[in-house]
């Protein structure tokens, strides 16, 4: 079957940005060639500029976001540690799972999906925890959550792990002035880049408390660690670096701070309000609580007597436009629409909004 060119306006993947698909045409270099370690160190450096972050252990992890989600468990868990998770969506209750599999003592505070983590009782659901685990941008509701404030009030002892799959390179995010100890995101979202890698950053506290020799040989990053910056004894073969990816990953970044970070969180931000405003505009309700919801992953609620499964088909089949059906309880009766990377522009707005209304109407 051949494939079709598609507006891709869900909640990921986004349309790449053009030179990310450029360089994946680039020559083909080997994982351990010079010329492709040099781009690689280049591309980590660009990544602490995004990520906010003088980290050093900064690296692009070989596969997706969810990768990166088992890497900061897998790493930084021993059995029998207190791990405190807020659950405000999809992305929580997963981080509940991967913790518990590496033997976690897993302590959930759940909230109303659609609601923003709220800080005291997350702070207080645990004396003395290990890690504090967040998501900053639920892709499964389109709430924001501050990081900053649940960072700044929970113990000193505990290590602040959140997931910024969703928001990385699309809302502000600053790793060291939030005081985030271990932060993961993905590439075919706001990075605009094809999935299949993990943004990764670890800061030195969290890193003296790492697992030595953690119970998966592939996420550990004592010997991913040894590839990327090399040490002192060099670089070290771990596994086949994706190079095309990181090549494309490195010209997206290039891409990106090129137009300049501000400038790009605009974007985003213009985006977002104005898809939201024609959509309160054609009488639909937003799902996400106001003052939270993120411009770059609308959610708004399916109206009465509308089959939602059927007008993202039609959007697909007919329209060449793909949006995404919510999750969990909510799969029926709430849209998902992704203004990500490329994406966040206006007239992609402007495109869904028209098509979207001649759909409801018809």
């Amino acid at each position: 079957m051949a494939l079709v060119d598609r507006v891709l306006l869900g909640p990921g993947p986004s349309n790449p940005y053009p030179e990310a698909t450029a360089a994946l045409g680039a020559p083909l270099l080997g994982h351990l060639d010079p010329v492709f370690l040099g781009v690689l160190d280049e591309t980590c450096a660009r990544l602490r500029t995004v990520w906010g972050t003088e980290n050093a252990r900064t690296l692009p992890l070989s596969g997706t976001g969810s990768i990166g989600m088992e890497a900061g468990f897998a790493n930084f868990v021993r059995p029998g540690d207190v791990v405190v998770v807020a659950v405000n969506g999809l992305f929580g209750e997963r981080m509940c799972d991967v913790a518990g599999r590496y033997g976690a003592e897993v302590v959930r505070v759940d909230h109303e999906w659609g609601q923003p983590v709220d800080v005291r009782r997350v702070v207080e659901a645990h004396p003395r925890p290990s890690i504090v685990a967040v998501v900053h941008a639920e892709t499964s509701t389109g709430v924001r959550s501050d990081i900053a404030a649940l960072a700044e009030a929970v113990h000193e002892d505990a290590l602040v792990l959140a997931d910024c799959v969703t928001s990385l390179a699309g809302i502000p995010v600053d790793v060291d002035g939030w005081g985030v100890d271990i932060a993961y995101s993905g590439t075919q979202k706001c990075l605009g880049v094809s999935p299949g890698l993990a943004p990764f950053t670890v800061s030195p506290k969290a890193w003296e408390r790492r697992v030595e020799r953690p119970p998966t040989w592939y996420l550990d990053l004592n010997l991913i660690g040894a590839y990327v910056d090399g040490g002192q004894g060099g670089r070290t073969y771990h596994h086949t670096a994706p190079v095309a990816l990181i090549a494309s990953l490195h010209a997206a970044l290039g891409r990106i701070l090129e137009e300049g970070l501000d400038a790009v969180h605009a974007r985003h931000q213009a985006a977002g309000e104005h898809l939201q405003g024609g959509l309160q505009e054609m009488g639909l309700e937003l799902f996400a609580a106001e003052g939270h919801r993120l411009p770059e992953l609308t959610t708004v609620r399916v109206p009465d007597g509308v089959d939602s499964a059927k007008v993202r088909r039609v959007l697909l089949t007919e329209h060449n436009i793909e949006i995404g059906a919510g999750a969990g309880a909510y799969a029926s009766s709430v849209w998902r629409i992704g203004l990500m990377g490329h994406n966040a522009r206006i007239e992609r707005a402007d495109l869904v909004l028209a098509t979207l209304a001649r759909l409801i109407k018809g």
